[in-house]
Parts: structure tokens; sequence; C-alpha cells
């Protein structure tokens, strides 16, 4: 090996070990009893949970059982502070304590996540106010050009090889696929999804694109092989764009694509369409403005734009721990924020498409191969992380079932623009779907 090698090698070691979460450890070994307000604190959370069909192991094997019903799920908390944390901020403290070790479940996860999710929607109106304000979430953090880079650093830059250990194999696509049939692959459903957007967008071969945040490139790709279009794609992720370049390399596509690693604020030129999947998410609702009036001196006078993001029915901050450790800054928009973008810049709507059960299944197909690669990710950070990120999976494929979140398709174009289709049949006229994937 190389000086230069091993130079390079230790610094990858050392970002990505930068990344094994900092979480409470504390020492779990317990030698007293609970106390009877203990017990107590359990019963009454679960009451302000919305009693679901949950029981409780304290850390000296006592059990609580659920009132009036029989448990589905079994929580067990590991040491006291895991049930002063829990009782403190459960929306922050259930993420870390599972990933610390200090609270274990018996059962399936995604459906222990659902069934919370459920009890505590319906629970949650009924709530005084002061438990209200005690357990809410915290506002996201910045999303400034500065605070963006390291936001996306934090979650994207993981590394390439993580990734590829458990999203699909054709296109790398971590944004919600497009399950044309329910028995599709998740290869099949990804590419099926580009294909939708593709359509959607109406492209045609000599076009123009320009795309704001572009993952590892993929929808770049389909596009210009398929459609022939020309396309610019921004994005912050170093990691990502690496992946993207090599790839568009090996495709022989380099003639078509231009992956820019800039912030999407500085998208220059006019395009024939404008495409974003995904990063709506990392926007911040504060930038909504900027980026209506982005898009419109980006827009050719005919052009189309299409945003694709996670969203909720109504604004709601984004979980405490979820925004901690997972995805620093986020803020899924509700659709009337989405709406905002639209009307600043007095664009029509054209299309709005909600696939809040296809990222369900989505979700469900990554932590199936998350979980095939389980040990491979705990000796590439720890068992910590490979917790947390599980959590995030199951939590995910939860919010989607349970309608918390919401995944919206929004095509809109010029309000004077006139050229229009009459109807959507072109966008049915064959499956999306690849014979192959």
């Amino acid at each position: 090996m190389t000086d230069s090698t091993a130079r390079k090698t230790e610094r990858s070691e050392k970002e990505q070990k930068a990344h094994v979460l900092t979480l409470p450890l504390a020492d779990t070994r317990v030698d007293r009893e609970p106390h009877n307000y203990e017990r107590w604190l359990v019963t009454k959370l679960m009451r302000m949970a919305g009693s679901p069909p949950v029981r409780f192991r304290l850390w000296n094997g006592d059990v609580i059982e659920p009132e009036q019903q029989e448990a589905s799920f079994t929580l067990h908390l590991k040491d006291p502070k895991a049930l002063y944390s829990l009782v403190a901020n459960p929306n922050l403290a259930f993420g870390d304590l599972y990933a610390a070790g200090r609270l274990d479940i018996e059962g399936d996860l995604p459906d222990l996540m659902e069934t919370l999710y459920r009890a505590v929607h319906a629970a949650r109106e009924r709530w005084p106010r002061w438990l209200d304000a005690l357990w809410k979430n915290h506002n996201p953090r910045s999303t400034g050009i500065a605070e963006a880079k390291e936001n996306i650093h934090h979650h994207y830059d993981l590394g390439n090889e993580f990734y590829q250990l458990w999203l699909d194999q054709a296109e790398m696509q971590y944004t919600c696929a497009y399950y044309e049939e329910p028995e599709l692959t998740l290869e099949q459903a990804q590419l099926a999804k580009l294909e939708h957007v593709c359509r959607k967008l109406r492209l045609k071969p000599g076009m123009t694109v320009v795309e704001a945040g572009c993952g590892w490139g993929g929808l770049a790709r389909y596009m210009a092989r398929n459609y022939g279009v020309k396309v610019h794609s921004y994005n912050i992720s170093r990691e990502q764009l690496a992946y993207a370049r090599q790839e568009s390399e090996r495709q022989g596509l380099d003639g078509l694509i231009t992956y820019v690693e800039d912030d999407y604020r500085n998208i220059e030129g006019q395009y024939d369409a404008f495409v974003s999947i995904g990063m709506l998410e990392h926007v911040g609702k504060e930038n909504y403005p900027a980026l209506s009036e982005l898009i419109k001196r980006s827009l050719k006078p005919d052009g189309i734009a299409l945003l694709h993001s996670i969203g909720r029915n109504r604004p709601k901050l984004m979980n405490a721990w979820i925004e901690k450790r997972i995805f620093p800054g986020a803020y899924p928009p509700s659709i009337g924020e989405f709406m905002e973008i639209c009307e600043h810049s007095d664009f029509s709507v054209l299309d709005v498409e909600n696939l809040r059960l296809h990222y369900a299944q989505t979700l469900t197909h990554w932590m199936e191969r998350f979980e095939a690669s389980q040990d491979k990710i705990v000796e590439m950070y720890d068992e910590h992380f490979t917790r947390a990120w599980l959590l995030y999976l199951a939590g995910s494929i939860a919010a989607f079932r349970a309608g918390s979140l919401q995944l919206f398709q929004v095509v809109f174009t010029h309000g004077g623009n006139n050229k229009l289709p009459q109807n959507r049949g072109d966008l049915y006229t064959f499956p999306a779907t690849p014979e192959e994937a």
C-alpha cells in the first residue's frame, strides 16, 4: 500500500467513525427493586400514549400489563434512568434508549411503531397543554448554505458502500419507489418511479433538464439514457457525486449529463424541465419563497416542474429524534405549505399524486435488505448506529402506514402556459415498469 493510499484509507475510516452516533450509554447494571411511584409512572405514561396494547418489563423482571386488553408487544426497560428519560420526552428518548440498548422490544418493530403512532395520535387531542409543551418536538436546524452542507454530510456521506448494501441495485434510489403492481421487486419499482417522473415532465429528445439534489445520479442517467435529454444535476454530497460521475462515465453518458457540486440555490440558466426528487424535505420552510423564484427563472415559458417530497396532512415538526440523530434540518411540508411554493410565483398546478403506501412498501424492502446486512453494518460502524437505523426504517414504515407521513408528487408550470396535454392518458399508455431490472 502506498503512503497516499494509506492516508486516504485512514481518512475514510476517520470520516466513517465520525458518523457513529453519540448516545446516552448508561451503566445498565441495577441492583434495586422498582419503587411504587415508578410503576405508577409507567401506567401514567401508557394512559397519556392512548393505552396501546403494550406491556412493560422493568429492570428487575417485574411486568406491568396494559389496562383492559392483552399485550401485543413488550418494552423492556433496562434501568431506572431510562424510565425517567422516556417520561420526560418520549419523542427523543425512545430512539436514543433503543439505539443505546437500554430499551428492548419484543414483537415486530414496524407493527409496534404503527400501533404507538395511531394510539398517540388519537390520545393527543385530550392532552393537557403542559404535556403537549413538554413533549413538543424542537424546531429543525438551519438550512442555510453552510449549514445545509453539514446536514447533508451527516446523512448522505455515510459512505456509498453503506447504502449499496440495502438500496436497489438498478439506480441507487433513496426515495419512494412506484409499485405499479404490488408484487414488483425493489429494482422494478424504482425504475418504474423514474419512468413515471419522466412521463409527467413530458420529456422529449433534445430537451434540457435541471435537477436540484441528484442523489447518486440515477434519475439523470435514466433521463439521458432513455429520453435523450441533456441534464444539469446539482448536489452538495461529495460521496454521492463521486459515484454519480463514475457511473455516468461507465455508461457513456458524459456528453449528456453535467453533475455540479454546488447548492441548488446557485442554479443558473433556463431549462425545459425542473425536477427535484427528495430534496424539498431539506430546504426549510423559510426558503420556500426563494425556491419558488428560482424555479420560475429556471423554467422556459413552456417548461414543466416536478417536486417529489415527503409531506404531511397538516403542518407539524419532524420527530425530535429523527431530526437530531438521522436527518438534521428536515421538515416535511403539509400540502398547503407545498402549495405556497406554487402560489408565490403564480404557478399553475397540473397534477398532485400521493404515493404514501408506495413509500411504506419501499421502506419495507429497504429494511429487509438492511437486516440481511446487519452484521456487516455493525462491523462498519457499531451496534448502536445499526439499532438506530433499524428503528429509523421501522418508524418510517409505520409513519407512512399510519398516515403520519405522506409522499407528494406535484407537477406545475407557468400560469400562462397553454401548451398542455388535454388529459393524463399518455402517462398510462403502457406500463412504466420495465420487464427486466
